[in-house]
């Protein structure tokens, strides 16, 4: 997967005032680049910080707020006051901010220098002071924003300014990203479905529609040296492969059709500038099998894809995939499919047709070929693994409400089977949501929680709470401390604030 965050930079506007005089000024600057330089030094934080001339005027200050607006590179914009910078002075600047904003209360020096402090040190250094004035105008203004309080050298300082820096590239992602959506929706199904054109407004996400027949077209016209290449890629030791689908085995032109798919497939991808697709097993065109390996391999590589029409899933892989860049673990498409009730053993056991993401294992997939039972259609390859255990995973789905778009979020603990499933020819994961079985599901029903979701075992929670917040959507979280009353009541709080919010 490219890097998503090659090029990107989150700008540092610290802000001040002509108050204190040139050389009060000039030790603004100098300990900003100290602070700056100190953020560029920890790998926690993947993206550039960028270090931006004191801003001490309203014109200073939405010119700068402009200019990040216009600046592509720019995914973030992180604000301190290190003296004291009066906040109408923000306000035009602040309401021409289309970036994600994060508020920094921190100092330069860790103690207060008790024995040598005087006014002019109290003046300088009173980012206590100047904070505060700050986060009023961004509160009366009621803009979204993360608040990191602490030294800047404390390591909780430096993790939460990295995990705000992944959810802006989450939402510069989403904000830039193409959906291919083969086919249509699967008939008759009710949550995956949705409204592409407030997404679009929502999020920035484009969702449109190719045919199956073009994508067929694609799959005929795929030079065989790029099948050659992928089959290459299939036996070449990455997956443990089925004795029948060896070059010398009874199913190898099997393996041959798949990687032709897969090379039809990137090709149309590619050619329309898409990083996130769905298919539909009900609208297949001629192509001989239903994408299988290829749309597994598509994980790997960062795309996002969700089966069935469903685009709004496919939108959240593509965005857990950019935000996990570099983290271990990974991303996929899961479905619910079955529960254990055994008592000291509840646990849901989540896979789905062909297309769970090799990502969730640190196993070596198996390659294999089975028949599938829907889509009338020749025997499909697939990789077959259990996903690696893993606590504080999550499972998240996007639903679209009509007035609000809500995410619901539930913490879970990925684990190993409790027995072998040899029948069971699919890729899957065991799970223990939290805080029981019978609490998050009764939660995520009354969530109106979609049956797809992202598994996500390479990024946090918080990331997805900035990104909820940069987005200005419904966050429901499930975890350990949640009880059925004290979540609906939650739901109807929020139901009231965005009827309010949106306007009755």
């Amino acid at each position: 997967m490219k890097n998503p965050f090659e090029g990107k930079e989150v700008w540092f506007f610290v802000g001040s005032q002509d108050l204190y005089g040139e050389e009060a000024l000039r030790q603004v600057a100098e300990q900003s680049k100290v602070i700056c330089d100190y953020f560029n030094q920890q790998d926690i934080i993947p993206a550039k910080i960028v270090l931006k001339p004191t801003l001490k005027s309203s014109d200073a200050i939405r010119e700068a707020f402009l200019e990040a607006g216009a600046n592509e590179n720019c995914i973030g914009i992180m604000c301190w006051m290190h003296t004291f910078s009066p906040a109408k002075m923000w306000i035009r600047g602040l309401q021409v901010n289309n970036k994600p904003l994060l508020q920094l209360n921190t100092q330069l020096d860790k103690e207060i220098p008790w024995d040598v402090m005087d006014m002019d040190y109290m003046n300088l250094n009173q980012a206590a002071h100047g904070d505060r004035e700050f986060g009023f105008i961004v509160s009366r203004l009621n803009i979204p924003r993360k608040v990191v309080v602490g030294h800047y050298t404390n390591d909780d300082v430096c993790k939460n300014i990295g995990i705000w820096t992944r959810a802006c590239i989450g939402w510069y992602e989403i904000n830039h990203l193409k959906v291919c959506r083969i086919g249509d929706n699967m008939r008759n199904v009710a949550v995956t479905e949705g409204d592409k054109t407030e997404a679009e407004k929502v999020f920035g996400v484009s969702v449109n529609t190719w045919s199956s027949n073009e994508l067929a077209a694609k799959v005929h016209e795929a030079s065989d040296e790029q099948v050659n290449k992928i089959v290459d890629e299939y036996l070449d030791g990455r997956y443990e492969v089925a004795p029948e689908l060896q070059r010398d085995g009874a199913r190898f032109e099997s393996l041959v059709d798949a990687a032709r798919i897969e090379a039809g497939l990137r090709n149309l991808l590619e050619e329309n500038d898409c990083m996130a697709l769905t298919d539909n097993f009900e609208d297949l065109a001629d192509l001989k099998q239903l994408p299988g390996i290829a749309t597994q391999r598509l994980f790997e590589d960062g795309y996002g894809f969700s089966a069935e029409g469903d685009w709004k899933t496919a939108i959240l892989v593509r965005v857990a995939n950019v935000m996990g860049y570099g983290r271990p673990g990974g991303a996929g498409l899961m479905e619910d499919y079955c529960m254990n009730f055994v008592e000291g053993q509840q646990a849901i056991l989540g896979a789905h047709m062909l297309e769970v993401s090799p990502t969730l294992t640190d196993d070596k997939p198996r390659l294999e070929i089975h028949p599938l039972g829907i889509g009338g259609k020749e025997d499909p390859v697939r990789l077959v693994f259990n996903a690696t255990p893993k606590e504080d995973a999550m499972v998240i789905a996007l639903s679209d409400f009509r007035d609000r778009w809500r995410l619901v979020l539930n913490m879970v603990n990925v684990i190993k089977p409790y027995h072998d499933l040899p029948k069971l020819p699919v890729a899957r994961a065991l799970w223990q949501p939290k805080p029981s079985l019978p609490v998050s599901a009764e939660c995520w029903l009354r969530a109106g929680a979609a049956h797809h979701t992202v598994m996500v075992t390479s990024t946090c929670r918080k990331v997805w709470e900035d990104f909820a917040r940069i987005a200005d959507v419904e966050l429901a979280e499930i975890d350990e401390n949640t009880t059925v009353a004290q979540f609906e009541k939650d739901l109807k709080l929020n139901n009231a604030y965005y009827k309010f919010e949106n306007g009755f």
